[in-house]
């Protein structure tokens, strides 16, 4: 297990090349929700940032837990090499928040995103790190 604040740097290092994750998160009835998303992962302050559509599923299940947020989980494989990071996420809607996202959404894979006006940011405080890099 990585620590999330203090993880190796080669943990670091794949979290900064370019790869699609999936994000899992509790639907109402408990049941898994798996999805493809591009994720940001900032150690120093122990966050993982998706954007993602303010209507999408994933975001539902999110407020559906309730205003404390939902335990959720990122990973990402390439071939041999995975990494997890597990924690508990909130949705945020400041525009501050979002453009912070995009930017890092930027610097990670290369490209801004497309514009969305109903864009919201999936932020998760981590608390475990997993993986095999």
């Amino acid at each position: 297990m990585a620590d999330v604040h203090d993880p190796a740097p080669a943990y670091v290092a794949f979290w900064r090349e370019s790869h699609l994750s999936t994000l899992t998160t509790p639907r109402p009835d408990g049941t898994p929700h798996v999805v493809p998303v591009c994720v940001t992962y900032d150690p120093e302050a122990g966050v993982a940032r998706v954007i993602t559509d303010g209507g999408s599923r994933k975001v539902a299940n999110i407020r559906a837990a309730g205003p404390g947020g939902a335990r959720v989980a990122v990973c990402q494989i390439d071939r041999a090499r995975w990494a997890t990071l597990e924690g508990l996420a909130v949705i945020r809607t400041e525009p501050e928040a979002v453009a912070d996202a995009e930017a890092r959404h930027e610097a990670r894979y290369g490209r801004a995103p497309r514009i969305n006006p109903t864009r919201v940011v999936i932020e998760i405080t981590l608390d475990r790190a997993l993986g095999k890099v």
